[in-house]
């Protein structure tokens, strides 16, 4: 696949997410949606690059998110009326109601729901993929990447030679804490401690794709630079001046990001709009 047509499409996807999650915050703003919700705006790039790669690998991994997971299940095709309900809280959600913006569950693309421990869907995401040898990708924060069973997890993968990819979605923050106030080592480091191949990149689509040959293929780890747009939990943003990929791509894509942009924010407004009617 070309690099300009490749970028295009994760930029869809992107486009997709961001625009889903800016209408989460405005119905968080208006307390329509009642409950905690942590949005991925800032890190969409990440889990659209990845789907487009599996895609053209014709895989449908395994997937254990965690909370900030929105991005996860919109990227990899998940139901996105279903995931309005789940934050309404209805029945009819992807998750029947119960599990919310950070426990989000889906049969249809192997999404499997967070039980709410930190950094606990590493050990659960080897555990699967070990016993079902199916590719598997498991995202962490930096924060639940540093969880002492995250790190067991890692080593085990690696000796096994799973066929599975550990994605740190590192937006250096622990909700307000940063990385040099937690640790003095990098997950790379670690990663390639324990014999396994691992990158440490930026969330530029381009940069994912350039080290995506041996995607499950063997166990691999990606430590992605990022940012997150709004606050840890809730419609408040964290600064005014935080780099945001999204604006940068659709900037540097031009005419073609920018219809898409459009299309795809009207597409978003009707969904929400149709879905609290009905509710």
């Amino acid at each position: 696949m070309k690099d300009s047509n490749f970028r295009l499409d994760v930029f869809k996807k992107a486009s997709l997410c961001r625009n889903f999650e800016e209408e989460v915050i405005k119905y968080l703003n208006n307390k329509t949606i009642k409950i905690p919700a942590y949005v991925s705006a800032g890190q969409e790039f990440i889990s659209s690059a990845i789907s487009v790669l599996s895609k053209k690998k014709r895989l449908k991994p395994l997937l254990f998110g965690q909370h900030r997971c929105h991005s996860i299940y919109l990227s990899f095709g998940g139901n996105i009326r279903k995931l309005i309900d789940e934050l309404l809280g209805l029945k009819s959600g992807c998750t029947r109601g119960m599990g919310g913006s950070a426990s989000i569950h889906s049969k249809e693309i192997n999404m499997f729901g967070h039980d709410g421990l930190m950094g606990s869907n590493g050990p659960i995401g080897v555990g699967a993929c070990f016993a079902t040898k199916k590719p598997t990708i498991v995202f962490l924060g930096d924060a639940a990447a540093e969880e002492d069973y995250v790190l067991g997890a890692i080593g085990w993968a690696s000796q096994k030679k799973l066929p599975i990819l550990f994605v740190i979605e590192d937006n250096n923050l622990s909700i307000l804490t940063e990385k040099k106030v937690r640790r003095n080592w990098e997950m790379e480091d670690v990663a390639k401690s324990f014999k396994m191949d691992a990158y440490t990149i930026n969330d530029d689509p381009l940069s994912i794709k350039k080290i995506s040959k041996n995607f499950f293929k063997k166990p691999i780890l990606i430590n992605i630079n990022t940012n997150r747009i709004y606050w840890h939990a809730g419609g408040g943003k964290d600064s005014n001046d935080t780099f945001d990929r999204y604006d940068y791509e659709k900037k540097k894509l031009g005419i073609k990001a920018l219809k898409i942009h459009e299309d795809t924010k009207k597409q978003i407004k009707k969904l929400w709009l149709r879905q609290l009617e009905i509710r």
